[in-house]
């Protein structure tokens, strides 16, 4: 079934299996987190299709940790959860846009951003206060 969007061009429906990423064609895809507020980028990480189902039912972002091959419930040791407000895909349903409220920082550096450095004159710079040191985020990290 077609339907005509605002300037006339046909426009059809997508089907059930069109409504989100596709997970058929990539096993992981990348998932930006922004804040809802402001629109500062937050992070960016990965989901596959079993995270991205938990993410949508907990509303809570849920993604897929390469290093550790599990899931990563975003704030499971730090605390700093990231409350899912929106999900957008982009065209090609290959990168996914989640709408956030960040509770504490997002960066296990302990900044806001994980994108707290900047390129200014060949060198990197960092451009961000940092709002926690790591050792206070992870005391149990320090301990071993």
């Amino acid at each position: 079934m077609n339907s005509a969007d605002n300037d006339g061009h046909a426009d059809s429906t997508p089907a059930a299996s069109e409504c989100g990423p596709d997970f058929e064609r990539h096993e992981l895809i990348p998932a930006i987190a922004q804040d809802v507020e402001n629109g500062e980028v937050l992070m960016m990480a990965y989901m596959n299709a079993e995270s991205f189902a938990e993410t949508q039912a907990s509303g809570r972002a849920v993604y897929w940790s390469r290093s550790r091959q599990r899931l990563w419930r975003k704030g499971e040791e730090s605390g700093h959860v990231q409350h899912v407000e929106e999900i957008r895909v982009d065209c090609d349903r290959d990168t996914i846009l989640l709408r956030v409220r960040q509770q504490g920082p997002a960066c296990h550096e302990g900044y806001r951003s994980c994108f707290f450095r900047a390129v200014r004159d060949g060198q990197l710079a960092i451009i961000a206060d940092r709002m926690l040191h790591p050792d206070d985020i992870y005391p149990s990290r320090t301990a071993e």
